[in-house]
């Protein structure tokens, strides 16, 4: 018997059974959003930015193993910025992503990073971040890497680089630019395993402060 998981012919036999039922394992990623603050499309971009399409409509959805969670709250934040504080940084996981002034953290100007110790290995499929998104600001050298250790010098993988130009000497990234929006960015990181998440950014179109609003990180227990 022939069988399509995802629009895809498979192969008959027991490759066929196992790919789809791996794929029935899948269910969509959805997100808590906040209110969105501004409507209509965004302004237009700085020229020479590689940017992303405006969508009128939300992408479809990621699609994730149905036991993955939300496993950021509770763990260990710390920052490039270290005028940051311990409150400051809790703020990324409290669960509140409204636009508010009272719920953006604020890191110093220039390249800057938050990261997370994920208290051991685990199977990571998405980091969702949300910056300051009170405006359809851009921010800029957005990458988001993964590793094993907390130096980021061990199996050190970018998940996503949007610094064509190289500014913050991590590599250019191919990625494009975006519009901040109430929906924040989802990064597919497919299930690579990992024990340490860092975020960076460089400042944005608005200001050269380096802002952010939550982080979720999805995944579970490695195997």
């Amino acid at each position: 018997m022939q069988l399509f998981a995802g629009g895809i012919l498979l192969a008959d036999g027991p490759a066929a059974t196992n790919a789809a039922n791996a794929n029935s394992d899948l269910v969509p990623l959805v997100l808590k959003l906040p209110s969105p603050v501004f409507s209509g499309t965004p302004k237009e971009a700085p020229p020479g930015l590689a940017m992303e399409a405006t969508l009128d409509k939300p992408a479809p959805p990621l699609q994730v193993p149905r036991d993955v969670s939300n496993i950021a709250p509770g763990k260990k934040i710390t920052s490039s910025d270290k005028n940051a504080t311990r409150a400051d940084l809790a703020k990324l996981t409290d669960g509140n992503k409204e636009a508010d002034e009272e719920n953006i953290v604020q890191l110093s100007k220039g390249p800057q990073w938050v990261q997370f110790d994920l208290a051991g290995s685990k199977e990571v499929y998405a980091v969702v971040v949300w910056h300051a998104h009170d405006t359809a600001k851009i921010f800029r050298s957005v990458i988001v890497q993964i590793a094993d250790d907390q130096d980021f010098t061990d199996n050190v993988r970018t998940l996503f680089n949007n610094d064509r130009d190289n500014s913050t000497g991590l590599g250019a990234g191919t990625d494009r630019q975006y519009f901040e929006t109430f929906r924040g960015k989802i990064i597919d990181a497919k299930g690579a395993k990992a024990s340490f998440v860092r975020l960076y950014s460089s400042g944005s179109t608005e200001s050269k402060l380096n802002e952010y609003t939550e982080v979720e990180i999805y995944g579970r227990p490695a195997k």
